[in-house]
């Protein structure tokens, strides 16, 4: 679950933050000791608060604010825009903002795409829980990769777990050719998904990108609507 949804308690993020650093021994006015915690160096929680604060806007800021200008200029809304003009206002709970892709070749290993030009979670619409995804096209052409569709298959399975309709928005340029066969695998997943979970729970997918072939097989499978 995302600082968001987890801030829904009352807590301020900074004070959320806090706590979840209290929980791995880290208190206020110490260091973290790096032979309990082997992965963080050694930082003050102010720090690490300042560093996860700022990834977190780099993460709503998609693809940078050339991109979003872009998209806006084609009378297209972002990614994170769809979403939140679709659900209630302030239920959407984001999952896996903070991952980002694993391809080592063709120089993806220098570049860091926090979420992977797909934003995930789940939210509410009159009052009544859906899961959803949106593919941000201002991210690589919202072209799908591997994390990328994991993050898809995830909130599908939540979406069957939990008997709740299943919303995609697909806006993007198709397979991610320098992830090759993991770009490929990733869409059969979805597939798969799409297949099991008809007739189980709702599934609506709205087109808001150029058609294209890779895309077909699983809006053809949902109820679809065009939409810009």
């Amino acid at each position: 679950m995302g600082v968001i949804g987890m801030c829904a308690g009352g807590f301020s993020e900074k004070v959320f933050l806090e706590k979840t650093l209290g929980l791995l021994g880290v208190h206020d006015n110490t260091m973290i000791a790096s032979r309990r915690i082997g992965w963080m160096s050694e930082k003050s929680i102010d720090q690490l608060c300042e560093e996860l604060l700022a990834k977190r806007e780099s993460v709503f800021a998609g693809g940078g604010a050339k991109a979003v200008e872009k998209q806006h200029k084609k009378g297209k809304q972002t990614a994170r825009e769809r979403i939140l003009a679709f659900l209630d206002e302030g239920s959407f709970v984001e999952i896996d903002e903070y991952v980002s892709h694993r391809c080592p070749n063709f120089g993806m290993e220098k570049k860091d795409f926090p979420g992977d030009g797909v934003i995930t979670g789940y939210g509410t619409v009159n009052g009544r829980v859906v899961y959803i995804y949106s593919q941000d096209f201002t991210v690589l052409g919202g072209s799908l990769g591997e994390v990328h569709a994991q993050k898809i298959c995830k909130v599908m399975d939540l979406s069957v777990k939990n008997g709740a309709p299943l919303i995609g928005i697909n806006d993007s340029g198709g397979a991610r050719i320098q992830e090759g066969v993991n770009s490929l695998s990733g869409y059969g997943n979805i597939f798969y998904r799409n297949v099991k979970a008809s007739g189980v729970v709702p599934q609506i997918t709205i087109i808001a990108s150029p058609m294209n072939l890779s895309t077909v097989p699983s809006w053809r499978k949902t109820t679809s609507t065009k939409a810009s």
